[in-house]
C-alpha cells in the first residue's frame, strides 16, 4: 500500500505538470504549432492546415482529459467515496481515448518521418484501443485485478507524446542524429517502453501486495 500511495504521488505530480505544460503550449504559447510543424518536411499530402489545427487542439483537449480521468480513477480515496464517479469518470476517459485515437489517426499521415512515423502511430493507436477496450471487457466480467492492470497499461499510453519526445531529444541533441531519424525512433520507442513498463509497475505493485 505504501508503494502505491509513493507511486500515485508521483503520477499524479507528473501528470498534473504534462497536462498543464501541453495546455499552456498548444493553446497560449504556440498555438499555431509552428515550432513544431517546421520539422514537417517533405510531405506527400498536402497539409490544410486550419483543419490540422482544430484536429491537432481538439487532440490535445482530449488528452488532457484522459489524463485526468485516468488519473482521478486510480485513486484509492475517491473510488471509495463514489463508485458512481468512478463509473462515471470510466466512460469519460473510453471516450476520450476513443476521441484522441480518431484525431491522431486523422494527423498520422502528416507524421514527422513520413511513412514509417506514420505506421507507428497507427500501431500505437490500435494497441491503445484494444487495451483499453480489454479493461473494459474485464470490469464487466467484475474482475477488478484484472481490469485496473488493462488500465494501468492503458494509462500508460496518455504519455506517448512526453516518450517520443524524451527519446527524439535524446536521439537528437544527445547524438546528434537528424530530427527526422530522431523522431521515427521516438515512435518505435515509446512503443517498447509502454508495453513494458506497465508490466514493470503492474508486477512491483502485485509483489507489495504479497
Amino acid at each position: 500500500m505504501k508503494k502505491w500511495k509513493t507511486l500515485y504521488g508521483l503520477l499524479a505530480f507528473v501528470s498534473i505538470l504534462f497536462i498543464l505544460y501541453a495546455l499552456v503550449v498548444n493553446y497560449m504559447i504556440d498555438p499555431g504549432a509552428e515550432a513544431f510543424l517546421s520539422y514537417k518536411t517533405g510531405l506527400k499530402r498536402e497539409l490544410n492546415l486550419p483543419v490540422w489545427l482544430n484536429v491537432m487542439h481538439v487532440h490535445v483537449a482530449f488528452a488532457c482529459i484522459a489524463m485526468a480521468a485516468g488519473l482521478l480513477n486510480f485513486s484509492n480515496q475517491i473510488f471509495e467515496k463514489s463508485r458512481k464517479f468512478h463509473r462515471i469518470n470510466g466512460y469519460v476517459y473510453l471516450v476520450s481515448v476513443l476521441l484522441v485515437v480518431i484525431t491522431s489517426g486523422y494527423m498520422a499521415p502528416y507524421a514527422t518521418g513520413g511513412k514509417i512515423s506514420s505506421m507507428g502511430f497507427n500501431a500505437l493507436n490500435i494497441l491503445w484501443l484494444l487495451i483499453t477496450i480489454m479493461a473494459l471487457l474485464q470490469i464487466k466480467k467484475k474482475r477488478i485485478i484484472q481490469h485496473r492492470n488493462w488500465m494501468i497499461r492503458s494509462y500508460a499510453f496518455c504519455f506517448t507524446n512526453m516518450l517520443i519526445h524524451l527519446i527524439t531529444s535524446l536521439f537528437h541533441q544527445g547524438f546528434g542524429l537528424l530530427y527526422v531519424t530522431s523522431y521515427a525512433i521516438g515512435v518505435y520507442g515509446s512503443i517498447v517502453l509502454l508495453l513494458v513498463i506497465p508490466n514493470v509497475i503492474i508486477r512491483t505493485i502485485g509483489q507489495s501486495k504479497r
